[in-house]
C-alpha cells in the first residue's frame, strides 16, 4: 500500500506539479493557451475578461477548482513572474 501510493504521488507530480522541460510549462498554462487560441482570444483581438476565460478552461479542460486556473492566468501575464509573459493583461494584474 505504500509504494503504491508513493508511485502514485510521484506520478502526480511529475505530471502536474511540475514543468515540463520542452516548453516549460505546466498542465495549467496549456489549457489556458489552448483554450484561448480555440476562442481565437490573441493579441490582436480585443481585450476578454477574464472570468470568461477562467469558465472556458474550467468547462472544457480544467475540472477543478477556478483558483489555479486564476493564479495561472494572473502569473502568465505579470513581467516579473515569467522571463517573458504570455498574456497582455489589461488592468490590475498585481506589482511587485
Amino acid at each position: 500500500m505504500k509504494r503504491s501510493y508513493l508511485d502514485y504521488a510521484m506520478s502526480v507530480i511529475v505530471g502536474r506539479a511540475l514543468p515540463d522541460v520542452r516548453d516549460g510549462l505546466k498542465p495549467v498554462h496549456r489549457r489556458i493557451l489552448h483554450a484561448m487560441n480555440e476562442r481565437a482570444w490573441r493579441s490582436d483581438r480585443p481585450y476578454v475578461k477574464s472570468a470568461k476565460i477562467v469558465g472556458e478552461v474550467i468547462g472544457n479542460y480544467h475540472p477543478h477548482g477556478d483558483a489555479a486556473v486564476y493564479d495561472t492566468l494572473v502569473r502568465m501575464a505579470q513581467d516579473f513572474s515569467m522571463r517573458l509573459p504570455l498574456i497582455d493583461g489589461q488592468g490590475n494584474f498585481g506589482s511587485v
